[in-house]
Formats: structure tokens, C-alpha cells, sequence
């Protein structure tokens, strides 16, 4: 330092003590005391992982046999669960998580005694197979009037027992409303009966609890949560739902899954994505489907 220049003053004048460079807190900023934290974490409270399961045991029903197993996680598009079983990918298992929760399921994948499990994207609908024709059918008259059912004549005479309807999935995904809480979220219906449902949320509602869930703007069915496992509820209805009111609500048609390549016959298919039991149809098949038993 220039001790002459600091008692004369000079163009190169310079402090005495420099400085000192702040460490540690910050002057009116809380956020930057460091605190030691004591003890470590002993939970995860993140909303986002909330679909992690602790000892959470369900039934799972595969090639008709029942097997209790540990359910690992639970998200919208399917599941991890560990397996007691020997299924190959592709297989079809039955995922029931209590009252009105049953998913059906397509095995995706298989490690270390653990599998990956997709559901089904159709809404399933669980009544008998006239009242499901005439639902269908209802529904497809009133949310796509563009499309034409093939004539009676066309279509041939049925060719086995009503009961077959069911021998395919229909390609239609409902929606609704569910308002609890002064709240209202939007939900989609894995499955619907006329005594409950259960339905796909991101909403966390209490088990007891009884939202009314809202289908279609004139179609409303007060509720009680019967159980709530991950962005799945089982709901009760606490008055009998005439299924046939379902149709008054649009659904989406589910999207494509997959394109079954030309080289690939049913024979060969067996096993693969494109196995015959996964087969769902299109909105005309099933113009043309329904047809065949229920005449104009």
C-alpha cells in the first residue's frame, strides 16, 4: 500500500482493509442459513409418488385361479405386482382391488418374480348381454349419427349364442365428473354396474366419503368411497343406476393399440401383442356387430 498517496491523495488511492467477501447467511435472507437436519427422512410425503404401495396385497386372478400378491405401485395405465404365478407376456390377468375394482390386464412385462401389467383403455361395462347391446347400440345412435349400421341381410344371422357379444371388447372410454369437497375433478370410468364403479382420479378423496359423479349433463348418481387404492376409487351408489342412462353421456373411442402386420396369421399370433384374445373392435365392426342381434 502507498502510505504517501493514502495521506496526499492520489489517482491510485486504495482502502485501508478490503472488504471482506460475505459467507454463510446473507443479510435479510433467511434462505441462506444453512440448518443441519438432525435426523434423516423416515418418508417420502411427495404427491407425485403417492402411487408407491407399502404392503398393499390384492387378488389377481389368472387362467381361473386366485393368487393374493403384493401390489408395488399403481399408476393410471397399469401396474406393478409381484406374481406366484408363471404367466408369459401378453398373457391376460384379472386385477381386483376390491368392490366394483376388477381391471383386466395384459402382462408386459416379467422380471425377478415381478410383473409390469398394462389395462385394458375400454370402460367396462358389467350388466348382461342384451342390456349391453342395447347400450352400445343407444350409444352409438346418439354419439355418432354419421355412422351407418350394416342391414340385417347384409350382416347374416348370428352366428352363435347372445352370450358372445361379450367375446370382444367393445372401443369405447367414458368420462365424468366426480364433486366432492366443493370441488370438481374430472375422472374416468375403468368399469360401471348399476350398483357402483370405480373410477381413475388425481384428486384425494377420503374413504366414507360421498361425492356425486356426474355423467352427462342431465345424468348424476350420488356415491359413497368404498376404497381408494393409488388414482383408483371403488365407488357404491347409494340408489340404483339404470345403465341405460350411460348412453346419454359421449364417450371417446379408444386409440389404436397396434397394427397386426399382414404376415401374421391368427396361428402365428398366439403369445404376441397381436394375440386374437386382445382383439377389440373398431366403431363399424361393432355397428355391425350389434346389428346382427338387434334388428331395427
Amino acid at each position: 500500500m502507498n502510505i504517501r498517496a493514502k495521506v496526499y491523495g492520489g489517482a491510485n488511492e486504495q482502502p485501508l482493509l478490503r472488504a471482506k467477501k460475505p459467507k454463510g447467511a446473507k443479510a435479510d435472507d433467511l434462505h441462506s442459513v444453512a440448518v443441519a437436519r438432525e435426523e434423516t427422512r423416515r418418508a417420502n410425503n411427495r404427491l407425485s409418488d403417492r402411487h408407491r404401495l407399502v404392503q398393499e396385497r390384492v387378488s389377481v386372478t389368472y387362467e381361473s385361479n386366485s393368487y393374493e400378491e403384493e401390489l408395488v405401485n399403481l399408476s393410471g395405465g397399469g401396474a406393478m405386482l409381484t406374481a406366484s404365478f408363471n404367466p408369459m407376456l401378453w398373457d391376460r390377468v384379472d386385477l381386483h382391488l376390491g368392490e366394483h375394482g376388477t381391471i383386466e390386464c395384459a402382462v408386459r412385462w416379467i422380471r425377478d418374480g415381478r410383473i409390469g401389467v398394462e389395462f385394458a383403455h375400454e370402460t367396462r361395462l358389467d350388466c348382461s348381454a342384451d342390456e349391453l347391446a342395447l347400450l352400445l347400440r343407444e350409444t352409438i345412435g346418439r354419439s355418432f349419427p354419421d355412422m351407418e349400421f350394416a342391414t340385417a341381410q347384409a350382416q347374416g344371422a348370428p352366428k352363435s349364442a347372445a352370450e358372445s357379444r361379450r367375446a370382444k371388447r367393445h372401443p369405447l372410454i367414458w368420462s365424468g365428473v366426480l364433486h366432492h369437497d366443493f370441488e370438481s375433478t374430472p375422472v374416468r370410468l375403468r368399469n360401471i354396474s348399476a350398483t357402483g364403479a370405480m373410477v381413475e382420479t388425481t384428486a384425494m378423496i377420503a374413504v366414507g366419503s360421498e361425492p356425486l359423479l356426474q355423467l352427462g349433463e342431465d345424468v348424476s348418481v350420488s356415491t359413497r368411497v368404498e376404497w381408494a387404492v393409488g388414482d383408483q376409487i371403488g365407488l357404491s351408489f347409494l340408489s340404483y343406476f339404470d345403465m341405460q342412462q350411460l348412453a346419454q353421456s359421449p364417450p371417446e373411442v379408444a386409440p389404436e393399440e397396434w397394427d397386426r402386420p399382414a404376415c401374421l396369421d391368427r396361428a402365428n399370433a398366439l403369445g404376441t401383442p397381436w394375440d386374437p384374445r386382445w382383439e377389440r373392435l373398431s366403431l363399424s365392426e361393432l355397428g355391425q356387430e350389434l346389428e346382427g342381434f338387434i334388428k331395427r
